[in-house]
């Protein structure tokens, strides 16, 4: 499906932010005011411009990690056409729309003790109904594209490197069909052999359909992948503050 053919599956409308410094005396700072845009089917929107000006507390309004202090974010599920106002919704709403809807790829991988890499990186399939050896033989194939060696599989990623914990991070988010990917500079600790697969795997997901929302500090990556760039500091409260 082409963008611009389908409602758009996120639309942030008006959005303010501000963090209250509770031990500085309450000090109230400002991040984002009147933030607006929308990312439909099979795009690539990049968040852009310089560091500060809130591009990751964006990323993290739109999967519910922050609350916002005005405005709305509207996800739209493709499959049952239904729209949620995350920032309205309560915890429940927003672990339903992480299920159904809105994916992410974090910057570090938050790895559980003890359990193997396969199996993190299997459970968001597990956890939407599929069998488990089914996940895990996808969960193994997609660790093999990225070239996590054949050894690690069965391994907890704890002791991993920071290269191959991204890369287990990344095959966990990119298991899954939602609708809506995010992505926070998840290509940072790779070598150029696997930025290129995955980069790869972005371009198969726009092909799919897939509406992706994403910080990428390397320009080739974002030259590469990227439908067009938000520049974040044309709505930046920290300038005005």
């Amino acid at each position: 499906m082409m963008p611009g053919t389908s409602p758009p599956i996120l639309s942030v409308r008006d959005v303010e932010k501000s963090f209250t410094m509770h031990l500085r005396g309450g000090v109230q700072l400002p991040v984002v005011r009147g933030a607006g845009f929308a990312v439909a089917a099979g795009e690539c929107v990049v968040l852009g411009g310089p560091s500060g000006v809130g591009k990751s507390s964006i990323l993290r309004m739109v999967y519910g990690n922050y609350s916002i202090d005005a405005g709305a974010i509207l996800l739209s599920d493709p499959e049952s056409g239904a729209t949620v106002d995350l920032a309205a919704g309560d915890p429940r709403t927003v672990l339903e729309q992480r299920r159904s809807v809105v994916g992410y790829v974090s910057q570090f991988l938050r790895a559980i003790p003890r359990v193997a890499a396969v199996d993190v990186v299997a459970e968001p399939l597990v956890a939407r109904g599929a069998a488990p050896e089914a996940a895990r033989e996808e969960a193994r194939a997609l660790l093999t594209k990225l070239n996590l060696p054949d050894a690690l599989f069965d391994l907890p990623p704890a002791t991993f490197s920071g290269g191959e914990k991204q890369r287990v991070n990344i095959a966990r988010g990119f298991i899954t069909d939602h609708p809506l990917l995010l992505l926070d500079e998840p290509t940072a600790s790779l070598d150029a052999k696997n930025r290129d697969v995955v980069c790869q795997m972005i371009e198969a997901k726009k092909a799919a359909g897939v509406a992706i929302l994403g910080i990428f500090h390397d320009e080739v990556v974002r030259d590469r992948i990227a439908t067009r760039i938000i520049d974040v500091s044309t709505f930046s409260a920290r300038k005005a503050a």
